[in-house]
């Protein structure tokens, strides 16, 4: 893993991130500098305005309060006594804007949704999906975004039971196994979990899984220079997950 940023080092060489980084630096600069009609539009409206009044005021909470609150959504959810939900009344709240109170890196599959574990609304959670739930740098940038710009002050790793892209990362590993189009590279970036615990006991899927989890919110904890400031001055706290099939308990790892 890069100390860096916390990526796979298979993905890029330290060099090719400190020029990313300074690239992204400059771009920012240079951004904030420019007319308004030559910034993108989040730009703009997010950063340059004077902020307004949130369009959920009960999503402005501690992250603390924001974990407590995705915690108690998925006990509804695990019992079966989900809220009625007010979608008219949501899609007028949040048509100048948003601030959901927690984002998610969530697996892609179809059987983890996380708005429905956790019983909420939209506006409320900010969701990336990847297969196998890690960071890379277009979800990081999207965590990024949600952290300085929507002030959102929770992220949670969701892995989940039986997960595909670590049973493949896991062949990878064990067997050499290679597979077609760029599902390679999405076993490259979980092999690190994997090849972790391979001599641990137990379950090597469910330990791959949780290790998974644990790794990623230890890079989101130190992604620079936006999600590691964030994290040391107390707006933001990252935490992880499992998913569990049966019965739709999350249960917090980390």
């Amino acid at each position: 893993m890069c100390e860096t940023c916390g990526f796979p080092s298979s993905k890029h060489g330290l060099a090719l991130l400190r020029r990313d980084v300074l690239a992204f630096g400059l771009g920012a600069a240079a951004l904030s500098a420019a007319p308004a009609f030559l910034a993108p539009a989040f730009v703009t409206s997010a950063w340059a305005k004077e902020p307004g009044p949130p369009p959920k005021p009960q999503n402005v909470v501690s992250p603390a309060e924001a974990l407590a609150r995705l915690k108690a959504g998925n006990q509804r959810y695990v019992d079966g006594v989900a809220k009625r939900h007010d979608f008219v009344a949501e899609r007028e709240a949040l048509v100048g804007g948003q601030n959901p109170f927690a984002g998610i890196l969530s697996c892609a599959d179809s059987r983890v949704a996380p708005e429905y574990a956790f019983d909420t609304s939209r506006g409320d959670l900010f969701v990336v999906r990847v297969a196998g739930n890690f960071v890379n740098t277009d979800n990081l940038a999207s965590f990024e975004y949600a952290v300085a710009v929507l002030k959102t002050p929770l992220i949670l790793v969701l892995g989940h039971e039986s997960c595909g892209a670590v049973k493949a990362a896991i062949e990878a590993v064990k067997d050499k196994a290679t597979f077609p189009g760029h599902i390679q590279d999405l076993t490259t970036s979980l092999a690190p979990a994997v090849t972790a615990v391979l001599d641990r006991p137990g379950d090597l899927l469910e330990n791959a899984t949780q290790e998974n989890v644990r790794r990623n919110v230890e890079a989101l904890k130190a992604a620079t220079p936006v999600l590691s400031a964030a994290v040391a001055e107390q707006r933001l706290a990252v935490a992880g997950g499992i998913y569990r099939l049966a019965t739709g308990e999350v249960e917090i790892i980390a």
